[in-house]
């Protein structure tokens, strides 16, 4: 099985430890990420509604690289500092998606990198491969 690590400067910079995403065997698995900006590496301002959207711009831009797209998601994991934000991360999320909703997994947890409150990770069919990005 062949594993290609994509990227893009369209979403945040990963640490060492890891990469924005894998392709492999016809999926792209992507990183977890938070609400932060692109370019300066900060915590967009905001409450829960802004930082999800952020964080499935985010998404969204890796899975690009990664020659994939929302539309092309199947599975996605939500981690929520409090589940007492989850409608209103909910209200952002579902604007993300068509038709076929991916399917879904929310917990709540104790702590976030950079304290903040919500984290999405996916996995997303590759509909595009001649548009892989492995370097910037």
């Amino acid at each position: 099985m062949s594993r290609i690590p994509t990227i893009t400067d369209k979403a945040p910079a990963p640490l060492p430890v890891f990469n924005q995403a894998i392709v492999a065997n016809g999926f792209v698995y992507t990183s977890g990420s938070i609400a932060q900006d692109p370019a300066t590496g900060e915590i967009v301002d905001g409450d829960i509604q802004a930082h999800t959207h952020r964080v499935i711009q985010n998404l969204s831009a890796v899975l690009e690289a990664s020659g994939s797209s929302v539309n092309d998601v199947v599975e996605v994991s939500v981690f929520l500092a409090d589940m007492g934000d989850f409608a209103k991360m909910n209200e952002v999320y579902q604007t993300y998606w068509g038709d076929i909703k991916p399917a879904r997994t929310c917990v709540a947890v104790k702590t976030l990198p950079a304290n903040t409150d919500v984290e999405i990770k996916c996995v997303a069919v590759v509909s595009k491969p001649w548009r892989i990005q492995t370097k910037l």
